[in-house]
């Protein structure tokens, strides 16, 4: 996949289950720490959390939330964050870098087509050696603020929960000032940013699905593009 998708990683950031009863009367912690005014409620979907929306509220065909704890359902909404805003980042990585655009920070792409985004790290390491080496240490350094943010000490509990008082997907990373201050105006930001998300993991996963089959680019198959991929040009052959 792409820069674009790596980075992706870039952006990304309880202890064990309370009963019911704490967790209801824990309304003035949450609005004061940084739950952004979500108040744990286990009468609710998924106990209360942002992004339970009409035609098909809770949705949850599986199961996953109907016997989750609230440090679990903290944790599906963690990773479910962390994996739409890669996913959003790897579909506009797919977008920008093949053709037509074909803007890559890496490759010289004017001059030679180097296809669809499920080859592109086929040149990473010849065109760039230390590539993987510096993202390694980017996305491990990154992944460790945000488990020192929202993650308790390992020594401390003896299974990976969050803080009581992390909001999931909430590292502090705000570069750009949007974040609402206002717990509904957040909850609404924060509903849209889940619903974007989702939809770009399964446009992501379509995507990659796509060129799987046919080895072409996007705006290729649909027409949009002209093909001047050679695959025979790429220093990995299969």
């Amino acid at each position: 996949m792409k820069i674009a998708c790596a980075l992706a990683l870039l952006a990304s950031g309880a202890v064990a289950f309370q009963p019911a009863k704490t967790v209801a009367s824990s309304s003035k912690t949450a609005l004061a720490g940084g739950l952004n005014g979500w108040v744990p409620d286990a009468k609710k979907f998924a106990y209360g959390l942002p992004g339970s929306l009409d035609p098909v509220p809770e949705f949850d065909p599986l199961g996953f939330a109907a016997d989750a704890d609230l440090d679990k359902i903290k944790q599906y909404r963690e990773a479910e964050l962390q994996h739409g805003r890669v996913a959003m980042l790897a579909v506009i990585g797919f977008l920008v870098t093949e053709e037509p655009i074909e803007f890559h920070p890496l490759f010289e792409a004017a001059n030679k087509d180097i296809g669809p985004a499920i080859r592109h790290l086929d040149e990473v390491r010849a065109v760039s050696p230390f590539f993987f080496e510096i993202l390694a240490i980017l996305i491990g350094s990154l992944e460790l603020n945000r488990a020192l943010v929202g993650w308790i000490k390992p020594t401390e509990v003896k299974k990976q929960v969050l803080n009581d008082d992390y909001f999931p997907g909430d590292v502090g990373f705000d570069p750009l000032g949007l974040k609402p201050s206002d717990p509904a105006e957040f909850a609404e930001l924060h509903t849209k940013e889940l619903q974007n998300g989702r939809l770009a993991m399964l446009g992501a996963a379509g995507i990659v699905a796509q060129e799987l089959v046919n080895g072409k680019e996007i705006f290729v198959n649909l027409g949009l593009a002209e093909d001047r991929f050679d695959p025979s040009t790429l220093p990995v052959q299969f």
